[in-house]
Order: structure tokens, then sequence, then C-alpha cells
């Protein structure tokens, strides 16, 4: 007698599991996929000057710093060359790398007018020889 309630119930229990998954699963059949939303990648590459200290290389992460703090961008990262194995088609010359995204071409191109941003440009381009930005526009 015991088994047969045992059995009853693990069927009940199942019917439940199998009806409630279903409902739940059916919720979602009629949601329109989300558009693809573009993402606009910011990403800046820095030769810095041979005859800077390395206390002063160190201090060229406040550039960095200070980018963060700014509005519109986000996910703000920086970092140096990986030291991954030569091969023909790295370039691995550069001092420092930063890479940023933006929701819009609108906010990168307001993010670049932004006054402080232009201040910090100006108080770090010392430390530089060269920079190249690339930006580019992800689907």
């Amino acid at each position: 007698m015991e088994r047969r309630k045992f059995l009853f119930r693990s069927l009940q229990a199942s019917a439940f599991l199998l009806v409630s998954g279903n409902m739940f699963a059916s919720m979602f059949t009629n949601v329109k996929p989300l558009k693809n939303k573009k993402v606009y990648a910011h990403n800046l590459f820095f030769w810095l000057r041979k005859d800077l200290s390395a206390t002063e290389v160190k201090n060229f992460e406040k550039f960095f710093e200070g980018l963060k703090k700014l509005p519109y961008q986000k996910n703000l990262r920086y970092g140096v060359p990986a030291g991954s194995s030569p091969r023909a088609v790295l370039d691995s010359t550069y001092t420092y790398n930063c890479a940023m995204q933006f929701n819009s071409l609108e906010e990168l191109e307001a993010y670049g007018k932004l006054p402080e941003h232009l201040a910090l440009v100006q108080q770090y381009k010392p430390f530089f020889e060269k920079m190249l930005v690339y930006d580019t526009v992800y689907n």
C-alpha cells in the first residue's frame, strides 16, 4: 500500500513539474528577441617617451584613472602588452593600451569634447611621443 502511495505521489509530482515547466516555457514563446544593440569601442594606444623614469611611466596610469571618472564611457580598462609570442601580425611596441565602450556614436563624440577630457589629454600629452586611436562599432 505504501509503495502505491509513493508511486502515485511521484506521478503527481512528475506531472506537476511537466505542466509547470511547459507553462513557464510557453511564457517566452511570443517574446520578440531584442535587436542587436550596437556598441562603440574606443581603443587608445600610447607609446611613452623613452626618457621617462619608471615612476613617471607608472604615474601615467593616473591619466586612465582620470578618464574613468568621466561620463559616457563604460568599461574602461587599460594595460600593457601581454608578452605574447612574437609573430608577424603582432605589434607589441606600444607602452599602454586603453579600451572603453560607449552606447552611441553621439556619446563617444561628446566624450571627446568634454573639457575634463581635453584637460587630461593636455596634462598627460608630454608623456607620450605617439598615440593612435581606433574607434569601432560592433553589431
